[in-house]
């Protein structure tokens, strides 16, 4: 599905991939970033939470942290981010920008609050429960500040994912504050959720869920106690067009990811104002039976939509011709994606070597794949800038 839309939208994007990966420059198995798309798409979202009102911090974690990516975001105007776990905040903090948001969606390990804390020093820290929030307050007394707590809050018919669960209960938010704010090194500063818009396969929109309209019973209820400038973070399929929902319904925080590469689900369903910047790309193997094998290691595929038939373009030559187009055989999450297997049957086989271009939206941190920054293409002169792994550090390629 993303396929179609880079091939119809970015397809300079494309072929400069393929032509460095013929030319020797660009690994298989790799998530390839158009950097100076990223940069426009980080301005047009940085714009608009701006005019907005609303803070901005950048989700790394799907092109695997990449310090080039993370270089494009603050050149755009985002020069923050959210950390998802302590990898996240070690490779964006090196990589140049400031950690806004640290412990959602996971929270931070005991004996890494202290560090985390000293390094760091996070704008926000959002904590699930007591015992993490007291983990934080005491990082930061022991480096000689206050860290402003995020309390993650939960209610009756919130939506969260299965291993997302977790949080403080809403209804009693107002107690929950003055709990915070009595920790050393503590003080409350506001509530999230996660996530606070979803994509709806039936309407083919991204509404608010009901954890959005928790966020906005607990801030009322906070405003009725007495405190006022409550933040509101509000993450979840975030593009620009969902900005001013977030600002109606009293976010204060908003943090892109997939909106910064144009791959959230509605990216797909219409023309948003950013544009496709990332892609996945391997080799031809070898053949067998009827099939191309191409080397995996970075095939997952966020299972936003229902199973579809996947392809791809394959090619020895820079291409984005619906001739070249496959139909490819994708192994399940339960298995080791060693190979995909790619149709080779008619004329114009794959034969090893070829050059094989998916769309789709990974998560590159949870994979084995290279992640590739290319500025440039926008100028018509494609450069790789960095050749990493899912860490954010430079990968040993091709040696």
């Amino acid at each position: 599905m993303f396929l179609d839309v880079l091939r119809r939208r970015n397809p300079a994007f494309i072929e400069a991939a393929m032509s460095l990966h013929q030319q020797g420059k660009l690994p298989a198995n790799a998530y390839v970033l158009d950097l100076d798309t990223v940069e426009a798409n980080a301005a047009i979202m940085s714009n608009e939470a701006r005019r907005l009102g609303l803070k901005t911090f950048a989700m790394t974690k799907q092109v695997g942290r990449s310090s080039s990516f993370c270089e494009a975001v603050k050149r755009g105007g985002i020069d923050r981010s959210v950390a998802v776990d302590m990898a996240c905040a070690r490779a964006t903090h090196k990589a140049g920008l400031k950690v806004g948001h640290l412990g959602h969606l996971q929270q931070v390990a005991r004996h890494e609050a202290a560090a985390a804390a000293k390094t760091f020093r996070p704008d926000y820290w959002t904590v699930f429960n007591g015992e993490k929030a007291a983990e934080a307050a005491a990082g930061a007394h022991a480096a000689g500040y206050r860290q402003d707590l995020l309390a993650r809050i939960r209610a009756e018919g919130d939506t969260f994912y299965r291993g997302h669960e977790g949080g403080l209960d809403a209804s009693d938010v107002a107690a929950v504050a003055d709990r915070l704010d009595a920790l050393d090194g503590g003080r409350f500063a506001g509530i999230t959720t996660f996530p606070a818009l979803l994509f709806d396969h039936e309407s083919r929109k991204v509404k608010p869920t009901h954890n959005l309209a928790t966020l906005s019973k607990a801030a009322e209820a906070l405003a009725k106690a007495g405190r006022n400038g409550i933040e509101v973070n509000a993450p979840g399929t975030t593009s620009s067009v969902m900005l001013p929902a977030l600002a109606e319904a009293g976010a204060t925080q908003c943090e892109p990811g997939n909106g910064l590469h144009g791959t959230t689900a509605l990216h797909v369903m219409e023309d948003l104002p950013e544009l496709p910047a990332v892609l996945y790309l391997t080799e031809v193997s070898h053949l067998s039976g009827g099939k191309a094998y191409c080397f995996g290691g970075g095939f997952y595929i966020d299972p936003i939509f229902p199973d579809y038939d996947v392809k791809a373009i394959v090619s020895a030559d820079p291409t984005t011709s619906a001739s070249a187009l496959r139909s490819v055989e994708v192994p399940p999450p339960s298995a080791i994606d060693y190979y995909a297997m790619i149709d080779a049957s008619g004329a114009a086989a794959p034969k090893p070597g070829d050059t094989a271009v998916f769309g789709f939206r990974g998560q590159a941190f949870v994979t084995r794949a290279y992640v590739v920054g290319v500025s440039g293409i926008s100028k018509g002169a494609p450069k790789v800038e960095t050749i990493e792994n899912g860490f954010g550090e430079t990968a040993a390629w091709p040696v």
